[in-house]
């Protein structure tokens, strides 16, 4: 467990540090027994070197440097270098499970109880109800008591607002967080559980940058921006460890903005001495200190990390249940994570790099999730028991289920739900998300499906598409659209490949909010979060896509051989389908349709006319 002094109720003093190791592999340069790190230009002796893995706030505020201090020249033998520090430095705690609590070099915090009229919303985070499951556990016949921990009762809907409050006030206590001064949070899609912070930070006076992957909703954006938090977009495909990742880009807007700090929810001490302090008591004396096990999805790892120690402190036959989604790489063994799938839905969780914060040796067993699992107990738990919860709370209750058939009848199996619907109600929630994502068949949803449902879209005799190289400029293309009588065009490169859409909506507001200058290559204003669809799909799919989207992209798949022999699949462009080509298409086959009845009805009607006047 890491060491950091605590925001409320103290029982040890703030200088008590806990010798964490990691090495800063290449990001600190050492010279005369000094170091520099390579995000504040701090100087801290070869010993501190050792205590930058899951640091303490002393550490903290040695690694975000003095105020003022931010520089940016640092170089190992003239060469430039990033700035920053891995989110993935091994830990290297002295306190193990098993010493006692006296050896601990923490400082901990107390409980203390709520006053009936709370002074501001963050006496609203924690205390969060722990409720029996009554219909799920007879549906999978289980015969233990299966509980779930809702954390989305928190003041922000999260159980991200226990670590948001705590790292921000603990870097308050130690004079690192000054009114005025900037947080910057690095968090993926994946912890749209309200994005770090935003409870503690918004009642506070400090400034607050979020950097996010491009995967979020904008409904989750303008929720963090009526909290006051600037946000800044990454590419959802960036590694972790690259600069332009949501890490990355943190890093670089700390190096660039005065007085700014990261806090880092995968490397601060805080994350899970949150649970360790919080969370895991209230388990404890919700369920008079009997659990038989834990069951919760890892994300950061601090969650299950503080959680698990306490609870394998006051209970030692206590099994925890780790929860990783395929695609992610923090499940053990090693041979849990094979799989061909690199992306997956379920936020909140998962990851491809091991956070500092994650102590996987308190977790006994690993159970691997998927999707259509997690969403399809999503929706059972809103349907069944009324809880309106996210993705990753289907996704810890799925392996509850499964993992809790050992238990016996008398035993208790508790799961935590990290956070609410909020951020979902047009992922899961929706019949038409679920059909787009495969997790449900039009089949599931219709009762009788129109005569055109089954047809495929070769159907639509479909025109050419027109498409743009990326070095076309912006007012080029924007005449080329008009002239042509189209409203989107696909961006391809000299082979062909496809690499994203253009649109005159997305084009026309860029330039006129001066984003971009109509002289600008298209290629800035390229739109990546479209819909495609083959041939071979049918109609009924494509009018599921177009209830949501303006278009739809169709392409071909070919193979393609190298110069060497080997050999590559491509997507190609073959059209672009609107609502308009499909309401075309059905309205003129039931024109003709309708023709070719009443020419029918005429002819038979001719015919027994003539019959009836034979002699």
């Amino acid at each position: 467990m890491p060491s950091v002094p605590s925001s409320i109720d103290s029982v040890r003093p703030v200088s008590s540090v806990c010798p964490h190791a990691a090495m800063l592999h290449n990001n600190a340069t050492k010279a005369n027994g000094d170091a520099t790190i390579l995000n504040g230009g701090s100087k801290v002796n070869g010993e501190a070197m050792e205590n930058l893995g899951l640091f303490t706030m002393n550490e903290l505020a040695q690694v975000n440097g003095e105020e003022g201090e931010n520089d940016l020249g640092n170089t190992v033998a003239g060469t430039e270098e990033r700035q920053w520090i891995r989110p993935d430095l091994p830990s290297r705690c002295t306190w193990k499970l098993g010493m006692s609590s006296a050896e601990s070099p923490h400082c901990h915090s107390t409980k203390t109880e709520a006053p009936r009229i709370l002074p501001n919303i963050l006496r609203r985070i924690g205390d969060t109800p722990l409720v029996r499951m009554n219909k799920i556990p007879k549906a999978f016949g289980l015969k233990c008591e299966l509980l779930a921990k809702c954390e989305f009762f928190n003041a922000g809907g999260s159980v991200k607002d226990r670590i948001s409050l705590r790292m921000v006030e603990d870097a308050e206590r130690a004079g690192i967080l000054k009114p005025g001064d900037t947080i910057i949070e690095p968090t993926s899609g994946n912890t749209d559980e309200h994005g770090e912070g935003e409870t503690g930070v918004c009642v506070s006076s400090m400034r607050w940058n979020v950097t996010k992957c491009n995967l979020i909703l904008c409904s989750q954006v303008d929720v963090l921006r009526a909290l006051g938090a600037e946000i800044v977009r990454t590419p959802t495909a960036a590694r972790f460890d690259s600069p332009e990742s949501h890490v990355g880009v943190a890093w670089r807007l700390k190096n660039e903005i005065p007085n700014s700090h990261i806090l880092d929810q995968y490397r601060n001490a805080s994350n899970p001495l949150a649970h360790y302090d919080t969370t895991a008591e209230e388990i404890l004396e919700q369920c008079d200190g009997k659990v038989d096990m834990l069951v919760a999805g890892a994300g950061t790892g601090g969650t299950i990390t503080g959680i698990a120690r306490k609870l394998k402190e006051r209970c030692p036959n206590i099994k925890i249940v780790g929860v990783d989604p395929e695609g992610s790489i923090l499940a053990e063994p090693e041979e849990l994570n094979m799989t061909d799938k690199t992306q997956y839905e379920v936020e909140g969780i998962g990851y491809d790099f091991i956070p500092t914060v994650l102590d996987r040796s308190v977790i006994d067993k690993w159970y691997k999730s998927n999707d259509e699992e997690s969403f399809a107990m999503s929706r059972m738990l809103i349907r069944e028991e009324g809880l309106l919860c996210g993705g990753s709370s289907g996704t810890a209750m799925a392996a509850a289920v499964k993992m809790s058939t050992e238990l016996k009848e008398g035993q208790r199996c508790v799961v935590i739900l990290p956070d609410s619907i909020r951020n979902y109600m047009s992922k899961f929630l929706s019949d038409n998300w679920m059909c787009d994502k495969g997790f449900l068949t039009p089949n599931d949803l219709m009762v009788s499906k129109s005569w055109w449902w089954n047809l495929t879209l070769q159907s639509l005799n479909l025109c050419a598409p027109i498409t743009v190289l990326p070095s076309v400029n912006i007012k080029k293309t924007i005449k080329i659209l008009k002239e042509k009588a189209f409203d989107q065009a696909p961006v391809v490169d000299e082979s062909g490949m496809i690499l994203g859409m253009v649109t005159l909506g997305n084009m026309l507001s860029s330039v006129l909010a001066g984003k971009v200058k109509a002289s600008d290559p298209v290629s800035k204003v390229l739109y990546k979060q479209f819909k495609q669809v083959r041939l071979t799909d049918n109609l009924g799919k494509l009018s599921r896509i177009l209830e949501t989207d303006h278009f739809a992209l169709v392409v071909h798949e070919q193979i393609q051989f190298m110069a060497d022999g080997s050999s590559c699949l491509r997507q190609m462009v073959f059209g672009v389908v609107t609502s308009i080509d499909l309401l075309n298409y059905i309205t003129t086959r039931e024109r003709r349709g309708g023709a070719r009845e009443r020419t029918m009805s005429e002819c038979s009607m001719t015919s027994e006319c003539s019959l009836t006047d034979e002699p």
